[in-house]
């Protein structure tokens, strides 16, 4: 297995100017995103062949753990935004970012730093790698291939970034450390350009499948689903829907890609079940790492843990199993309850017990017992809740190595995008694209209409980081997060970290006070 790890210099705007990288490299066993280390090489001396490439591609490819790594991550807090889940958690104190978006009172100091860094971090590598890769001796549809991952995973980061953010500065080639403090924000036009360019161009040069050994690395279909998500997103809809149909193939069936629906839902959230035939774009996770709390994710900003700190973080507080059929859960910190308006409108869905673990019903059976946390409504986020028989026995600290993948994008997800794209023009495909994801949890058809597909991602969908992205992209966030505080012209950014305005020439996000 291969580890990465580079070298960030201290107090440097952005956290992604790299003076010095050290890369640490081992030898590979199954999974391509998973690493042991053990020498150095300096940067200088570096991508002299294709195992230093390959260690460098894998260093880009670290950043997409943001999406449930570390405790500022996409899924949680996502979801605190949204009309479905509250913040949560031990206090109205504890994650000044997760509840200040939750309630709509986030600032440029409560604005967590991470979800700009980040990203940024992983365009720095992709851009610091690209140009290197074209002087590496290798074979040359290597180089388009790593080329192509490259430029797939600039595009997945420049599209969380503007979906958070919108003003951001556009930068796709490595610059000297005194441009960092000149560089402006590019216009949102151009960087949805730059996004759709790079999978455009990358597409071409992905491979349609890859080996159980390279699981998790970009392919054709998860390039063409991204870029149908970013086209929908651009309000490109003909376009959208071309791309997706190419992934999507025939509802229900099997694609071109090997995609198709699991048939039963619940298994999406079965652990073991990694990479499994409607995962389109998935984050691996690790058990192993020695992720701790002298290196956490506070103080490390995630780049030490492996593990989904989703898991611990949505886990009832205080946990007790005192009969069956309450599970076998460790403890969690209580983030990301649902709403009692979303239960009432899931409660008779046959997707309610793999979405929600209700802890309200368990504790007043007597069945089991916990702490009620901040905002405490007694249900919790059952498809990432902590299971005892994935506690790791690693070195490092539990709460930091949980095992569980998450996905980015999968098969439900992009059937109801191609669907919303063809509802006004073709509308029989649509029909059977939303039919195919209800019928799958044995659901009967419904007429098909942007409202209904609308209701069905809620649904399919939920706590998984997706909702609030919807409402806003919908334009229906003002009316349905009003009473969260929600004020329009404004809440549908994050403002942009405050550490990141200092010297630079980077202007706050509207409605924003420096």
């Amino acid at each position: 297995m291969k580890t990465i790890k580079i070298m960030k210099t201290i107090n440097s705007k952005f956290l992604f100017i790299a003076l010095a990288i050290i890369i640490t490299m081992g030898s590979c066993e199954k999974d391509f995103l998973e690493v042991d280390p053990k020498g150095t090489n300096l940067e200088t001396s570096y991508y002299t062949n294709q195992t230093e490439a390959e260690a460098g591609l894998v260093a880009v490819y670290d950043l997409m753990r943001k999406n449930s790594g570390g405790f500022e991550n996409m899924i949680t807090m996502m979801n605190a935004g949204s009309d479905d889940h509250l913040a949560g958690g031990g206090s109205e104190t504890d994650g000044a970012g997760i509840q200040g978006f939750s309630n709509y009172t986030l600032s440029p100091t409560t604005m967590e730093p991470v979800l700009w860094s980040e990203h940024y971090q992983g365009i720095f590598r992709a851009n610091f790698l690209l140009p290197k890769l074209q002087g590496t001796p290798m074979d040359s549809k290597l180089i388009a291939r790593y080329t192509a991952e490259c430029k797939a995973l600039r595009a997945h980061y420049y599209f969380n970034l503007v979906r958070m953010f919108k003003n951001v500065p556009l930068i796709t080639v490595p610059l000297l450390v005194s441009e960092y403090y000149t560089i402006k924000q590019a216009a949102p036009a151009d960087v949805y350009a730059q996004i759709e360019k790079d999978l455009t161009e990358a597409i071409p040069f992905l491979p349609t499948t890859v080996p159980s050994a390279e699981a998790g690395r970009f392919t054709q279909g998860a390039a063409r689903a991204l870029l149908g998500k970013v086209y929908l997103y651009d309000n490109k809809k003909a376009l959208a829907a071309t791309e997706l149909a190419l992934v999507n193939g025939t509802p229900g069936g099997t694609s071109q890609y090997g995609y198709k629906l699991l048939t039963n839902y619940k298994d999406l959230w079965t652990v073991d079940n990694k990479f499994n035939s409607e995962s389109i774009i998935e984050v691996a996770h690790t058990a192993v790492s020695s992720a701790s709390w002298a290196n956490h994710p506070y103080t490390s900003y995630g780049d030490s843990a492996e593990g989904n700190v989703v898991n611990v973080m949505v886990g009832p507080r205080s946990y007790t199993k005192i009969a069956s059929p309450a599970p076998d859960l460790p403890s969690g910190w209580s983030f990301n309850v649902f709403t009692q308006v979303f239960y009432d409108v899931i409660k008779t869905d046959p997707r309610f017990d793999a979405t929600l673990l209700d802890m309200k019903a368990l504790k007043a059976a007597g069945k089991a017992d916990y702490q009620a946390g901040y905002q405490d409504t007694g249900y919790f986020l059952n498809k990432y809740v902590p299971r005892k028989v994935d506690e790791s026995k690693g070195t490092g600290d539990v709460v930091l190595n949980y095992r569980q993948n998450s996905y980015v994008i999968r098969l439900a997800d992009s059937y109801l995008f191609e669907a919303e794209a063809i509802v006004d023009t073709n509308p029989s495909r649509a029909q059977a694209l939303l039919d195919a994801v209800r019928a799958r949890v044995g659901l009967a058809s419904t007429p098909v209409s942007f409202a209904a597909i609308k209701a069905e991602r809620r649904l399919e969908l939920a706590g998984e980081g997706h909702r609030f992205f919807d409402l806003v992209r919908w334009g229906d966030a003002a009316t349905v997060l009003e009473s969260r505080g929600f004020k329009p012209n404004k809440n549908e950014v994050f403002p942009i970290p405050f550490r990141e305005l200092q010297n630079t020439s980077l202007v706050q996000n509207p409605g924003y006070s420096n």
